[in-house]
């Protein structure tokens, strides 16, 4: 299964785009990873900015794939409830997975909608910046437990 990861504006340089780098490259040993990033809207006010983004991102999707956002007001799952998720979909013979990261506004309910799964990392929020680095352990994590590494301590 070919994942993407969709993400709105640049990653900020330093700590995040290092961190985003180092879980990538570990994803990149289990399965095929791509980074989309879909330009920000720049300044206004925040629904247009939210509006525009969103559909950037839609537009970024590829047909026929399975779609995952990640909102605060997702649905949370452990890890091993989320490497689930991901196996069930590998074994249904979903070829492509998308996973779209918004900007300081998030996403429209457009966008929620068009989701097969809404995911919460957390009840708390988080930067959008950090949440790329989270995100890309998590699943890096998810990736691991499926193939029964030792990463995975739980």
């Amino acid at each position: 299964m070919r994942l993407r990861l969709i993400l709105v504006g640049r990653t900020e340089r330093g700590h995040v785009a290092d961190g985003l780098e180092y879980y990538l490259s570990r994803i990149g040993r289990l399965g095929q990873v791509e980074l989309s990033v879909v330009a920000d809207a720049g300044r206004g006010e925040p629904p247009w900015q939210q509006r525009t983004e969103s559909e950037r991102a839609l537009a970024a999707l590829r047909p026929g794939g399975k779609v995952v956002v990640l909102d605060e007001r997702g649905k949370p799952l452990t890890s091993p409830a989320f490497a689930q998720q991901l196996g069930t979909w590998r074994d249904q013979g979903v070829r492509d997975t998308a996973f779209l990261i918004g900007g300081a506004y998030g996403f429209t309910d457009e966008v929620r909608q068009r989701a097969d799964l809404v995911l919460s990392l957390s009840q708390m929020v988080f930067p959008h910046q950090l949440v790329r680095v989270l995100f890309a352990e998590q699943l890096y994590r998810a990736l691991s437990i499926l193939k029964g590494s030792g990463y995975h301590h739980g």
